[in-house]
């Protein structure tokens, strides 16, 4: 998956996690030593009651923000003016 070649200098790629060392999937477009910036993201799946909390979670918060109008809607013809 590493997109090598990429002018913009950035490469993607899948890795794991062993023994203290992370090990890329692919071959790397890089010199030796060569410093660069890591950003780890877990492809772990959340369990699924995780993942129900968090829709409860936003749906609570979602409710809370209240977004309602607190004057009437406006109609089709109002909303699609035409001039």
């Amino acid at each position: 998956m590493a997109h090598n070649g990429s002018t913009s200098g950035i490469q993607v790629t899948e890795a794991v996690y062993a023994d203290g060392v992370l090990k890329p999937v692919d071959r790397l477009d890089l010199r030796e030593h060569e410093r660069v910036r890591v950003v780890v993201q877990s492809m772990r799946r959340p369990s699924a009651e995780a993942r129900t909390a968090a829709l409860a979670e936003l749906a609570a918060g979602i409710e809370r923000m209240n977004f309602r109008s607190t004057r009437p809607y406006p109609t089709r013809d109002e909303l699609h003016e035409r001039r």
